[in-house]
């Protein structure tokens, strides 16, 4: 292991993502809200422990191996976490475990908020919450092997890290530094598309750059409490649903997509036409039941509250147009089950991936055929590609590895004072990175325990990583040389 290495890039990092403090400076003085000093404080404080964790070990030439990469990640996002947290405690009046609540919160775009009064906050603040989703959408990491070339070939093994999805081999370009930019510039369009979207619809500039950085990134802040209720706009609905099952697609298909110029191109592509199909069916089923259980007497909303929440809990947003959690019957509980499936393998989205779960579908019709026709041979195809029987023991071992983790910590959590249905929903909120709950969540995370917080912080964390990234450190082979 390359500890100087990691040491150096770890430095180099925090140094890049120190001057992100300083952009809620311009908003602070194009607002004249007068909150600059606290991100001041934090661009400085960010870049000197930067500097003197790089200057030790400037001159380290290593390169990367995998197992540098799990940790180095791992350490970004811990430190990044922590780091987030300082514009926040200066902002309020809060605690050091709200605060690196919120900032995780933030970056693994989970959306999750311990915070009231959003509407009174300074735009600067306000700002800032929305940046941490959208530089943790695609990731921070990501962004620094597109910008920073000097990683050179150890660069793949930060991507490989931290991109969600079981296929992280494959790569857009040949060059691993031109992926990440490629990535980025499909998040900065869809990003500046979603924006305009907004405007048009009647969302002032602020409000519509802020919300295209949560809808884009599948994160969930907003500026104000009610959420995407306080526009109480059909057609500012109806735009984030729709730029939410974009964000949940893979951006490397929708990077090939632009660069073919066929839209058609997605629908080739299996993992999305699964995607597609599950949200045909999540919508009918709330739908339903929407419209049964008399929730709402107009179809027009019926059809838009049933939409948009869709949209938001199955790709892990967490942005709510009404409150979901006040639905009768398997409302509610439908839309946190579906959280846990998640968004496509290369998106923003949390949970378990699409690409997961088609897989283990398929699987199982294998078994099925197999007990049928004993003697039969039957290949496991995904679209074109036919599928090895390691990529499927690497599928069960994930989906087996995160159900595992889900019961443990929403027993943990039992622990803590909550009951089981208020602890599975904190559970969903943290490791998918929803960030919105039913039960004793429903309205925020702020009357939890510490402890309760704490676990959700590193819930947070595990789930934006895919789990393995994070378990891995824990083991004695990762250890030893």
């Amino acid at each position: 292991m390359h500890l100087t290495m990691i040491a150096r890039i770890l430095g180099l990092l925090m140094m890049v993502f120190s001057f992100t403090m300083l952009t809620p400076v311009m908003i602070s003085w194009w607002y004249q809200d007068a909150n600059y000093s606290p991100f001041f404080i934090s661009f400085g404080v960010t870049l000197m422990l930067g500097m003197l964790i790089w200057l030790p070990f400037m001159r380290a030439r290593a390169e990367l191996q995998t197992r540098d990469g799990f940790l180095v990640v791992t350490l970004f996002w811990t430190v990044l976490g922590v780091i987030g947290a300082l514009p926040i405690m200066l902002t309020l009046d809060i605690s050091f475990t709200d605060a690196v609540f919120e900032s995780m919160s933030g970056l693994t775009t989970t959306g999750a908020t311990v915070l009231s009064g959003l509407d009174d906050m300074p735009k600067s603040f306000l700002f800032y919450r929305q940046q941490l989703h959208w530089l943790g959408g695609m990731g921070v990491i990501v962004l620094a092997v597109a910008i920073l070339p000097m990683l050179g070939i150890g660069g793949m093994q930060l991507y490989k890290a931290e991109t969600p999805g079981p296929m992280k081999e494959s790569k857009l370009t040949p060059r691993i530094a031109e992926t990440a930019k490629a990535l980025w510039y499909v998040y900065l369009a869809v990003t500046i598309l979603c924006a305009v979207a907004y405007w048009w619809a009647g969302m002032g500039w602020f409000d519509a750059i802020c919300h295209s950085f949560t809808t884009v990134s599948t994160g969930g802040f907003s500026t104000h409490d009610a959420s995407m209720e306080y526009f109480d706009s059909r057609s500012i609905d109806y735009i984030a649903a729709c730029f939410m099952l974009l964000s949940g697609a893979n951006f490397a298909l929708l990077y090939a997509t632009w660069r073919r110029r066929s839209p058609f191109l997605m629908f080739f592509d299996p993992e999305f036409r699964f995607y597609f199909g599950l949200m045909f069916v999540y919508v009918v089923l709330i739908a339903v039941g929407l419209w049964v259980f008399q929730v709402d007497d107009n179809f027009v909303d019926v059809m838009r509250h049933a939409f948009f929440q869709v949209a938001s809990f199955a790709t892990g947003t967490g942005l709510t147009s009404t409150n979901p959690a006040s639905w009768p019957s398997y409302l509610p509980y439908l839309l946190v089950f579906i959280s846990f499936i998640g968004a496509c393998a290369g998106s923003t989205g949390g949970g378990m991936k699409v690409v997961r779960a088609a897989l283990v579908f398929e699987h199982s019709l294998r078994e099925l055929r197999q007990l049928i026709y004993p003697h039969g041979v039957f290949a496991l195809r995904f679209g074109r590609r036919a599928v090895s029987d390691s990529v499927l023991q690497a599928v069960w071992g994930f989906v087996g590895v995160y159900i595992t983790l889900a019961v443990i910590l929403t027993l943990v959590l039992t622990a803590t004072g909550l009951d089981l249905g208020t602890a599975v929903s904190t559970v969903a909120a943290s490791l998918n990175n929803l960030g919105v709950g039913i039960g004793g969540v429903a309205e925020g995370f702020s009357e939890l325990t510490d402890t309760a917080k704490w676990i959700m912080t590193a819930a947070m964390l595990l789930g934006r990583l895919e789990v393995f990234t994070v378990l891995v450190l824990f083991t004695r082979m990762f250890w030893r040389q």
